[in-house]
């Protein structure tokens, strides 16, 4: 399989020097589920262009400091492209901002939300099941998260795979197109994790804030079931994408 990797952001500076880029992060995660032949990735956020459709086998989508309501030139060409992906039957996935990007471009509301910050370890209620949830009946997701943004509204054609009070619309899954997207952040590493709220307290949130979610980050991340997920949604959506057997026996 042939992924392609819109970067929609980096690290931030004062983490980013001990941390790999996002995609590599992504292609870490996915990579012990799933045989991927060749990774591109098109760094869209810094203007690099988008492919054509029909070039694209599937799609990832990266987390961003930026909002997808932001005035930025890359932005609405990057949901005229998912639309046209969708229709072209182009298996996506969108991860935090990628998560809000796909649920802007098929209809739904995303903004700032009213409970503020997300940050450390969130818990989600899994609320469906679906056939490329391979190897792991869940009823709950623990993941990092960090975005101040929510899909506040969803599209019309999205199903909720996973929520929480803080969060209703965790996880969307999409009927009129193979589109699946996490408000949360797999590819995290609890460490990464760590740094990246200690380089934002008492900056974007405050002490106790930040205090409190370093202490919930002491608990498990489901980052190899969200992986696996992934991994079998692409299969799922594309039959030459072949599991590595010793990767689909490791994730039983």
């Amino acid at each position: 399989m042939k992924l392609t990797i819109f970067e929609t952001g980096r690290p931030p500076a004062p983490v980013s020097d001990r941390w790999p880029r996002y995609p590599v992060m992504l292609e870490s995660l996915l990579s012990p589920h799933l045989a991927i032949a060749a990774v591109e990735t098109i760094a869209v956020g810094e203007g690099e262009a988008l492919p054509p459709v029909e070039q694209v086998e599937a799609v990832l989508i990266t987390g961003s400091p930026s909002g997808v309501y932001d005035p930025l030139p890359w932005i609405q060409p990057l949901k005229s492209f998912v639309r046209r992906a969708a229709a072209a039957s182009v298996p996506q996935v969108g991860i935090c901002f990628g998560h809000q990007l796909l649920a802007a471009a098929f209809g739904g509301h995303v903004a700032k939300a009213p409970q503020g910050w997300g940050i450390g370890r969130h818990t989600y209620a899994v609320s469906d099941k679906e056939p490329w949830m391979e190897c792991h009946g869940r009823n709950s997701l623990h993941m990092a998260v960090s975005h101040q943004d929510q899909v506040l509204e969803k599209p019309d054609v999205a199903s909720v795979l996973a929520s929480s009070d803080f969060t209703p619309y965790a996880a969307l899954m999409y009927r009129h197109a193979p589109a699946l997207s996490f408000q949360g952040h797999p590819e995290f590493d609890p460490g990464f994790a760590r740094d990246l709220i200690a380089s934002r307290r008492g900056i974007r949130f405050g002490e106790k804030e930040a205090d409190a979610a370093l202490e919930s980050l002491a608990g498990p991340l489901d980052n190899a079931v969200v992986g696996s997920w992934i991994a079998g949604f692409y299969r799922h959506h594309l039959p030459g994408a072949r599991a590595q057997p010793e990767a689909v026996q490791a994730a039983a």
